[in-house]
């Protein structure tokens, strides 16, 4: 094995590692955020999103980046969600090819009742992990991260 087959070794088992992470997280989210709000993880990642915008309202394209998702899959859980009145599409008045994308009170009302449950799920994922000898850089990073951030 060369040096470069070594640095492609190195990044797959980085992939890997994160991915683990990544799972166990997403799959503890997606059982307490199901179970105390009726939402998924990607569905919370929406509203959370929408909620952090000044004027509370989004672009399409710009929640399909905020979300991961592709503009399609993207249209279908808009549509989900504003079928429980959690979202409304408004037209943009500078461009009326635009929609925008904005949180009701009641999809405000349920983000905050999700938020504590997300962010403790959240917490102690991330310190079951920290336990996991793989996944403890990673753990590390993402707490020194925070930390530089804030």
């Amino acid at each position: 094995m060369g040096i470069g087959d070594d640095a492609v070794q190195v990044r797959a088992q980085g992939w890997r590692t994160l991915a683990s992470l990544h799972g166990l997280i997403e799959s503890r989210l997606e059982r307490a955020l199901g179970a105390a709000a009726d939402l998924s993880v990607v569905e919370y990642t929406v509203l959370d999103a929408l909620s952090r915008q000044d004027g509370w309202h989004m672009r399409m394209q710009q929640l399909s980046r905020a979300a991961a998702l592709s503009p399609s899959a993207t249209t279908r859980l808009v549509n989900r969600l504003e079928d429980r009145g959690l979202l409304t599409r408004i037209l943009c008045a500078d461009d009326r090819r635009g929609i925008y994308t904005e949180l009701t009170a009641a999809g405000r009302d349920l983000l905050d009742q999700a938020r504590p449950v997300h962010d403790d799920v959240l917490r102690q994922a991330l310190a079951e992990a920290a336990g996991v000898p793989e996944l403890t850089p990673l753990v590390r990073a993402l707490h020194e991260a925070d930390v530089s951030v804030g």
